[in-house]
């Protein structure tokens, strides 16, 4: 009796998937991943565990079940197909998998750190996206594809203090002008939003802003971005396709309106080719 409820159970499995529109399958042969039915949400689950990661924190072996497996859920809205994931990366892979989801119809909406102490550090990225079921697997499988790669780290052996950059040729890209300290020019774009009915602006911290040092042919850039949840994906395409990474995407503030998402950043390059990397970015914004 045992043995024949089970057998009905796992033959009820494709029955569910199907009547919640899903083609689990598809899913799986796209992802190249095995899944999960969630009979009672609707939802299939691929995962991707991070046993290839030697992980440590604090001296404790990390293993996947204690949060290094990625996932990505599916389920259905109406005739859209909706992913959620949380992808766990390596800091080389960060960005190429970033790219991989902004570039094949996925959005971006967190990235992260889970763990302290951690040796290699590992970074989250949270994923979403609506649309047709076939490419948000694809756009899944191109993530879990960079989890398999190494990816070179860039570096550049700057110090401020020597800074020879001409500040005026930053000033001429962005139409701003910023202030000089100790090597690094800074430039900063206030943004505002209300907190208990009062408003809250540049000096309190709502803006965006770009320290520059290094010289005009190779410079560092790093800043915060300020953002209204819809600019967000915007500004990621521009500063990826500008070859700037993405190092954090948070919020720094509860209760404002309207709600202010910010990400920090990293660019080495040519002074001016980072300044048009970051204008593109602040035109996708209401800055």
């Amino acid at each position: 009796m045992k043995r024949t409820l089970i057998a009905i159970a796992l033959l009820s499995l494709p029955a569910a998937a199907a009547k919640n529109g899903l083609d689990t399958a598809r899913i799986e042969q796209i992802t190249g991943v095995k899944g999960k039915w969630n009979e009672k949400e609707g939802v299939f689950k691929v995962e991707m565990p991070r046993s290839d990661l030697a992980v440590t924190t604090a001296g404790t072996k990390m293993i996947p079940p204690l949060g290094l497996t990625a996932w990505a859920a599916f389920t259905k809205a109406g005739a859209h197909t909706v992913v959620m994931g949380d992808m766990v990366l390596t800091e080389d892979q960060v960005n190429p998998a970033m790219s991989a989801a902004l570039d094949n119809g996925l959005q971006v909406t967190a990235l992260h750190n889970h763990f302290f102490w951690e040796q290699p550090r590992v970074m989250f990225m949270h994923i979403g996206g609506m649309g047709d079921e076939a490419k948000l697997a694809a756009g899944v499988a191109k993530i879990f594809e960079t989890m398999k790669q190494k990816f070179e780290v860039p570096s550049a052996n700057i110090d401020p203090a020597s800074s020879t950059l001409d500040p005026k040729k930053i000033d001429a890209v962005l139409g701003k002008s910023g202030e000089s300290n100790k090597g690094v020019y800074k430039v900063t774009i206030g943004r505002e939003v209300k907190m208990a009915g009062h408003t809250m602006g540049n000096a309190m911290g709502v803006n965006t802003w770009a320290a520059f040092a290094g010289s005009d042919d190779q410079a560092i850039v790093d800043g915060d971005f300020a953002m209204l949840e819809s600019e967000l994906q915007g500004v990621l395409k521009a500063l990826r396709k500008a070859g700037i990474n993405i190092v954090a995407i948070h919020q720094h503030m509860t209760g404002e309106t309207p709600r202010m998402l910010f990400l920090h950043y990293w660019g080495i390059g040519r002074t001016e080719d980072l300044a048009r990397g970051l204008k593109d970015a602040l035109g996708q914004t209401r800055s």
